[in-house]
């Protein structure tokens, strides 16, 4: 369904994109932000699916700053390499991207941004900094801004299983930002990662649920 294109960004550097347009008039655009994998198959279906709900859904492959193509495995070596190349990147680099990608699809109309792991927390700063509705998936970085304001409404899924985001780390999300819906699921981190052992199908299903409701309200109707 999807196509790779190439996207201007804030410097002089274009970086790659996998983009997917639904059948017809778009209920709005999504910028669909990877783990620290890169834009892997699976990052692919996801936006795939997205457009299959009517979104315009557009993931920039940030990782092409600093290599081309990259698609890692989800193993610990994967995981290693991932987590030096977000590092290397940095999220404002990483921000600049999701605000040239919203940019490359606004004809879609009101555009939100979904994201994933380190992706979740890109999502988040969006929302505080770009003024993108986001939804955030089990973004472990988050913790360092939940002082800010946001500037467009937020929604975020944690897994009670995940050990990497404690249920504290989940509630100080309540506590800073008391109007927004925090969802947990009985399910790991990368529980959305279907094809991977933390894949939970019935988590996977409601959260795209409550994430297809806050873009359809956010977006789609705005």
């Amino acid at each position: 369904m999807g196509q790779h294109i190439n996207l201007p960004t804030g410097g002089t550097q274009c970086i790659g994109a996998y983009l997917a347009k639904p059948d017809g008039k778009p209920r709005g655009g999504l910028v669909v932000i990877q783990e620290i994998f890169g834009v892997t198959a699976h990052m692919r279906s996801v936006v795939d699916r997205f457009a299959e709900h009517g979104y315009t859904a557009i993931a920039p492959a940030f990782f092409d700053h600093l290599e081309t193509g990259v698609e890692l495995s989800t193993d610990q070596v994967g995981a290693n390499q991932g987590k030096r190349l977000v590092t290397e990147l940095g999220l404002d680099r990483a921000l600049e991207d999701v605000a040239s990608a919203a940019e490359a699809i606004a004809s879609a109309g009101r555009i939100g941004t979904v994201g994933y792991c380190w992706g979740g927390t890109v999502a988040l700063l969006a929302a505080l900094r770009l003024g993108l509705p986001s939804v955030s998936y089990y973004g472990a970085r988050n913790l360092a801004f939940l002082h800010e304001v946001p500037k467009a409404p937020m929604m975020f899924h944690f897994g009670e299983k995940d050990q990497h985001i404690t249920p504290d780390m989940v509630e100080k999300h309540r506590v800073a930002f008391p109007q927004m819906d925090v969802h947990t699921y009985p399910a790991d981190h990368a529980f959305n990662r279907d094809g991977s052992a933390p894949y939970h199908e019935p988590s996977a299903k409601l959260a795209l649920q409550r994430t297809l409701a806050f873009f359809d309200k956010y977006l789609a109707s705005a």
